[in-house]
C-alpha cells in the first residue's frame, strides 16, 4: 500500500484484495448425484449462494455430466444429467464419474465429496441405485441426501437407509424450501446447516475457506469463522511487539485494517459494490484517503473510550489500537452477515439503514472491554450478536416505513441546508 499517496483509495484496495484472497482459496469441487427430478437445482441454490444452478455456467463435461462453476466463486459442482434407472446408462454414467475422478486427482480440482440426492417422499432406492451409490462411495465420500423431507415417512425411510449399512459418509434430511401446507401453516427450511457440517467434516481443511465463501445456508458459522480469523489476525498483529505511534501517524493502521476488512468480505463472499463499503467505512468516521482513514476512526473511536482527551495528539498504544481495529472488525462481521441474509432472502439493501448500523454497532462493540470482544468469538450457540443485529435492522427498517412523507422531505431539505452551511 502507497501511504505515501494523500488520494489513496482505500475502498478500491478492500475490493482488489478481497478478490486475491479469493483466487489463493483452494477451490471446493463437489459431485451432486441423482435421478432427474429429485430436487438437485433447488438444493445447490438453497446451499450455496447466487442462485448457482441457475446462474452458474453449466458445461458439459459429458454427456451425463455437467460441470457449474461461476467466477469470483471458488467452487465447482458436476451435475449428473439424465440420470435414470437403466443400467446402460447407469453404466456410462459410472465410467464417466470414474474418469473424472482420475483425471482431476492430484491437483486443484480434485473433487472432494459427493451428494447423492434421494427424494425422501419415495421411501424407496432400488437395487441398481444402490449398486451404483457403492461405486461411487468407493471413489469418493458420499453423503446421501434425503430431498423434500416431509414427516414421519421421511424419517423412517432415514433409518431404512441407516440399517442397510451402505459404505456411505452420512445420510441427512434436507428440506431445501420452505413447504406450504395452507395459507396459515408453512414448514420451514431445514437439514441445510446440518449438510454444511457434514461436508466441511468430510472436505480438506485447505478447501473450508472456499466452501465457506460459496456456501450460504449458515450465515452464522460465516460470522464465525471471520470472528476466529479476525481474533488471531489483530492478536498477531497487535501483539507484545507493537510500537506505540503517535497519533498523527495513526494512517499506518490502514493497511491492517484494509488486510483485516478484505479477508472478512472474502469469507462471507457477498457481492460488495463501492457504495456499500463507502457507507460501512464513513460510518466509523473514514473517509478514501489512506493518510486520514486511521486518524479518523481512532479519533471516532475515542469518544467512547474513558480519558480519551488526554491521548489526542498523543500517542496510540498497541493496545488501544488492537481494540479499535477488533471493534471495527467485529462490527463489520455483523453487519455483513445482515448483508448476507438479505441477499439470501432475495431482499433489497438500504445503504442508509447499513450505514446507520455499521455506526451503531461499531459504537457498542467500542465499550466492550477486551475480555468481552475474545468472548464474541466463542459465541458458537444461540448468537446473541447477531441476532440482535438483525433486530437493530429491523426496527430500523420499521422506523424508517412509519416516517411520513412529508417529515421525510423535512428533514430531507434540513440535511441539504446544514450541508450548505459547512
Amino acid at each position: 500500500m502507497k501511504l505515501t499517496d494523500n488520494n489513496f483509495n482505500v475502498v478500491q484496495e478492500i475490493l482488489e484484495k478481497t478478490e486475491a484472497e479469493i483466487s489463493k482459496m483452494n477451490p471446493v469441487n463437489i459431485l451432486i448425484a441423482g435421478k432427474t427430478g429429485v430436487g438437485k437445482s433447488t438444493l445447490i441454490n438453497s446451499v450455496f449462494r447466487e442462485n448457482l444452478a441457475d446462474t452458474g455456467i453449466g458445461k458439459p463435461v459429458t454427456r451425463y455430466l455437467r460441470k457449474i462453476s461461476k467466477e469470483g466463486m471458488p467452487i465447482v459442482l458436476y451435475d449428473t444429467r439424465g440420470l435414470e434407472l437403466d443400467p446402460k446408462i447407469q453404466k456410462q454414467v459410472k465410467q464417466d464419474i470414474f474418469k473424472l475422478v482420475d483425471d482431476k486427482a492430484e491437483t486443484k480440482e480434485a473433487l472432494h465429496a459427493a451428494y447423492y440426492c434421494i427424494q425422501a417422499n419415495s421411501s424407496r432406492i432400488e437395487d441398481t441405485e444402490i449398486e451404483l451409490i457403492k461405486d461411487i462411495s468407493s471413489v469418493l465420500p458420499v453423503i446421501l441426501v434425503l430431498t423434500q423431507s416431509i414427516g414421519k415417512p421421511a424419517e423412517e425411510f432415514n433409518s431404512y437407509l441407516e440399517n442397510l449399512n451402505l459404505p456411505v459418509a452420512a445420510v441427512q434430511n434436507v428440506m431445501a424450501e420452505p413447504y406450504e401446507i395452507t395459507d396459515d401453516y408453512v414448514i420451514p427450511a431445514f437439514g441445510l446447516k446440518e449438510l454444511i457440517d457434514k461436508t466441511l467434516q468430510l472436505i480438506p481443511k485447505d478447501a473450508h475457506d472456499a466452501f465457506m465463501n460459496a456456501q450460504q445456508a449458515d450465515i452464522e458459522r460465516k460470522a464465525k469463522s471471520a470472528r476466529r480469523w479476525a481474533s488471531r489476525y489483530v492478536a498477531t498483529t497487535f501483539g507484545v511487539g507493537f510500537a506505540p505511534i503517535p497519533f498523527s501517524d495513526a494512517s499506518v493502521l490502514v493497511p491492517m485494517q484494509v488486510t483485516l476488512l478484505a479477508h472478512i468480505t472474502a469469507i462471507f463472499g457477498i457481492s460488495l459494490d463501492k457504495a456499500t463499503i463507502v457507507s460501512l467505512i464513513a460510518a466509523v468516521g473514514g473517509t478514501g484517503s489512506a493518510t486520514m482513514l486511521g486518524k479518523s476512526i481512532v479519533a471516532n473511536a475515542f469518544k467512547f473510550i474513558p480519558g480519551a482527551g488526554t491521548i489526542i495528539g498523543g500517542i496510540i498504544s498497541g493496545t488501544t489500537a488492537s481494540i479499535v481495529t477488533s471493534a471495527l472488525g467485529l462490527s463489520y462481521i455483523e453487519v455483513l452477515s445482515i448483508i448476507a441474509t438479505k441477499e439470501k432472502e432475495g431482499s433489497q439493501i438500504d445503504l442508509s439503514l447499513i450505514e446507520k448500523l455499521m455506526k451503531n454497532k461499531f459504537r457498542k462493540n467500542m465499550t466492550l472491554n477486551r475480555k468481552e470482544l475474545k468472548t464474541k468469538e466463542l459465541e458458537f450457540e444461540n448468537d446473541d450478536a447477531l441476532n440482535e443485529a438483525y433486530s437493530t435492522y429491523s426496527e430500523m427498517e420499521g422506523d424508517k416505513a412509519t416516517i411520513p412523507f412529508g417529515k421525510k422531505m423535512i428533514r430531507t431539505i434540513k440535511q441539504f441546508k446544514n450541508r450548505k452551511k459547512k
